[in-house]
């Protein structure tokens, strides 16, 4: 059963950039893009379906490679906090904060936590997004992110996207282990990691590395376990203050290093020989109103592939919208839309392990495309906010949410 696709201009992203085919065509055979190229040149078969994509621009599906889009209760109120002069400090003291919102993704079922992640989920969808990464990670507890990593699995199952789950057990002290971090890691590394992991729960295992967080030395007991367990890793770090955390993913090969606004040449140069992707995360760049900006000079010069993700969280980044994370990531960051637009599918499908299926309309690769009603690529980190006319496709079908 093959499905031509034509009368379309595509974006490829095949080297991560545009890589355009004007007046271009394209067969795709079940799930799979069997054939890619000038409309001139279609290969002649009885094609089961024949779709006029109107002149539209075909680029890969989007990919959100870095969020938490699994938690319980909101943290408006804090927001609005902050805003009122209210510190950060104060506000966690009172308890508010990340353990607010492990109090709130605890006390609620998981059938509560896949409905309020389902509405977030779709927004994304709706963007464009084909493909999503789900972290774990305010439960801290095996029951409580064991819930979590479930939802996630479900989201995968119940709407037309991919989902990779990954478990950040490792991203702040749960408040009975107050004082005991070093215990915490045991306990991630003894129990809550083989035990995940042995339920087909976890893709992947995330830690946060800061000074508020974990040290280096804890986040190598994590990788080193992860290895054991033959799971790739990632890892959160240099957000805000330099530990070298993007060198320690580096010698651990981990898919990303993301955040990265104190990262240092040195680490720049690790992460390229290693093959570590650059997540940034401009949504909570913007929202924290940060001023310490990613070494983008240190990235380009030696070559780190860089992605670009929404951090959707309910703390840092509440972002609903991958395109406003491409303006964003031109406007804050200084890339240009080609760049950006790289880092939301190639790079962004790289960083999830999944550059060798996903991120970029080549054949042999999954079919999952969108169809945009744009006068140019650039439009996709142009535009502010709104929906843009567009036809999704996953797996070679056409989807709606």
């Amino acid at each position: 059963m093959k499905t031509l696709w034509q009368h379309c201009h595509v974006a490829t992203m095949a080297q991560g950039n545009y890589s355009i085919i004007e007046d271009a065509a394209m067969v795709t055979a079940g799930s799979l893009i069997e054939w890619i190229g000038p409309r001139s040149q279609v290969p002649t078969a009885d094609y089961a379906q024949v779709h006029d994509l109107q002149g539209a621009w075909v680029t890969p599906g989007l990919i959100d490679c870095h969020t938490h889009t699994v938690f319980g209760g909101n943290r408006s109120g804090e927001f609005e906090q902050r805003l009122e002069g209210v510190s950060y400090a104060e506000i966690a003291a009172k308890g508010g904060g990340i353990a607010s919102t492990v109090r709130a993704t605890r006390a609620a079922t998981e059938d509560e936590l896949f409905a309020s992640a389902h509405k977030r989920l779709r927004s994304l969808l709706r963007d464009g997004v084909t493909t999503v990464e789900i972290k774990s990670g305010y439960g801290l507890d095996l029951v409580n992110e064991r819930k979590m990593l479930r939802v996630a699995r479900r989201l995968g199952e119940a709407l037309p996207v991919s989902v990779r789950a990954t478990c950040l057990a490792a991203h702040a002290l749960p408040p009975e282990y107050k004082d005991r971090a070093d215990d915490y890691i045991d306990h991630i590394c003894a129990e809550m990691l083989p035990a995940l992991a042995a339920e087909g729960l976890v893709d992947a295992v995330d830690a946060f590395c800061e000074y508020l967080a974990f040290s280096t030395e804890q986040v190598e007991r994590v990788f080193k376990v992860a290895g054991q367990l033959g799971l790739p890793v990632k890892l959160h770090a240099e957000q805000l203050s330099s530990l070298h955390g993007s060198s320690l993913a580096a010698r651990y090969h981990a898919l990303s290093a993301d955040h990265l606004e104190f990262m240092t040449e040195e680490d720049a140069i690790a992460m390229a020989a290693s093959g570590t992707v650059a997540v940034l995360l401009p949504g909570a760049f913007y929202f924290l109103r940060e001023t310490q900006l990613p070494p983008m000079d240190a990235l380009r010069k030696h070559g780190v592939k860089i992605a670009i993700a929404s951090d959707l969280n309910p703390g840092t980044s509440p972002a609903l919208s991958v395109r406003l994370m491409l303006n964003m990531a031109c406007t804050l960051f200084r890339m240009t839309p080609e760049e950006a637009l790289a880092g939301a599918t190639q790079h962004a499908a790289t960083a999830l392990g999944m550059g060798d299926t996903h991120g970029s309309l080549e054949v042999g690769k999954v079919a999952d495309f969108v169809a945009w009603q744009i006068d140019r690529p650039a439009d996709l980190a142009y535009w502010l906010g709104g929906e843009l006319d567009k036809r999704v496709v996953r797996h070679g079908v056409d989807v709606t949410v």
